[in-house]
C-alpha cells in the first residue's frame, strides 16, 4: 500500500488515506495488519481498524499515537505521502455490522475505539439507512474526540443519536454534558432498552470494554448481542 494523504484528526491522531488498487473490499468493523520493515530487516507489525465505509473509493486507517509505540510513532511523525508498507486484510468476521443485519444499533466507544464504529456509521449514512442508530463515545477531552465535526453533523442532522462524555475535560467552555466514565445510568439513558433487542458493538481499551459489556448485560441485554473488540497498550 502507498500513502496518498495524511489528514490530522486530533493532536495525537491522523488518518492515512491509502492507494489500494487491488483492494477487494471490506465490511464495516474489520481491521488490517500493517507491517513495517527497516533497512536492516527488522520488522514491526500492528493491527488497525478500517475507518472508511465499504462504499468509499478510498481506504482509510486512523492511527492514534501510542507513547513509545514503534509503528504509530513512525506513521504519525515520520511517514509522508508516497511511503509504502505491507498490509494484510481485511481481517475479522465477528465485530462487523452492515444494514442487512438490522437494528436498532447501539455503538459504545472509548477513545480510538470509535474508529471501527465510525466505519459502521459511514456505511449507515452511505446506505441511506433509517434504522435507529445511537453512539455513546467516551474521550479524555473535547480535542481528543476523533471525527468530531462529522459526528456533530450526524447528530445535528438527526441521523444518529450521538452522545459524548469527557473524563478529563469537563472544564471545556460551554460543555454541559457528561463529565465522567461510562456507567449504567448513562447506558440506560442512551438506550435502546433490552426489549428492543439492539445490535450492540463496544470497542476501546480492554478495561473500558470489559466494564461496558458487564454493565450492558447487567441492564438486561443478552450477552450474545454484545459484540466487543478491545486493544491493549501495544494494540494500535
Amino acid at each position: 500500500m502507498t500513502i496518498r494523504e495524511l489528514r490530522d484528526e486530533t493532536p495525537r491522531a491522523k488518518t492515512l488515506v491509502l492507494d489500494a488498487p487491488d483492494w477487494a473490499g471490506h465490511l464495516p468493523g474489520q481491521h488490517v495488519d500493517i507491517r513495517l520493515t527497516a533497512d536492516d530487516g527488522y520488522q514491526a507489525e500492528r493491527s488497525y481498524s478500517i475507518a472508511s465505509a465499504p462504499e468509499s473509493p478510498e481506504l482509510e486507517l486512523t492511527v492514534e499515537l501510542v507513547d513509545d509505540g514503534e509503528v504509530s510513532t513512525y506513521l504519525l511523525e515520520d511517514a509522508v505521502p508516497g511511503d509504502e508498507f505491507e498490509l494484510r486484510g481485511p481481517i475479522g468476521g465477528y465485530f462487523v455490522w452492515d444494514t442487512s443485519r438490522g437494528g436498532p444499533l447501539l455503538l459504545v466507544g472509548g477513545g480510538s475505539g470509535v474508529v471501527p464504529l465510525m466505519a459502521m456509521l459511514r456505511h449507515y449514512r452511505a446506505a441511506g439507512s433509517d434504522l435507529d442508530a445511537r453512539l455513546l463515545l467516551s474521550s479524555r477531552t473535547l480535542e481528543d474526540v476523533l471525527y468530531r465535526e462529522e459526528l456533530e453533523a450526524l447528530r445535528a442532522g438527526g441521523e444518529v443519536d450521538v452522545r459524548l462524555t469527557l473524563t478529563r475535560g469537563g472544564d471545556a467552555p460551554g460543555w454541559e454534558a457528561w463529565t465522567r466514565r461510562i456507567d449504567a445510568e448513562m447506558l440506560r439513558e442512551v438506550g435502546p432498552p433490552p426489549g428492543e433487542h439492539p445490535r450492540i458493538y463496544v470497542c476501546g481499551p480492554t478495561p473500558f470494554v470489559e466494564e461496558a459489556a458487564r454493565l450492558l448485560v447487567e441492564l438486561g441485554h443478552e450477552p450474545l448481542t454484545v459484540h466487543t473488540e478491545r486493544f491493549g497498550p501495544t494494540g494500535t
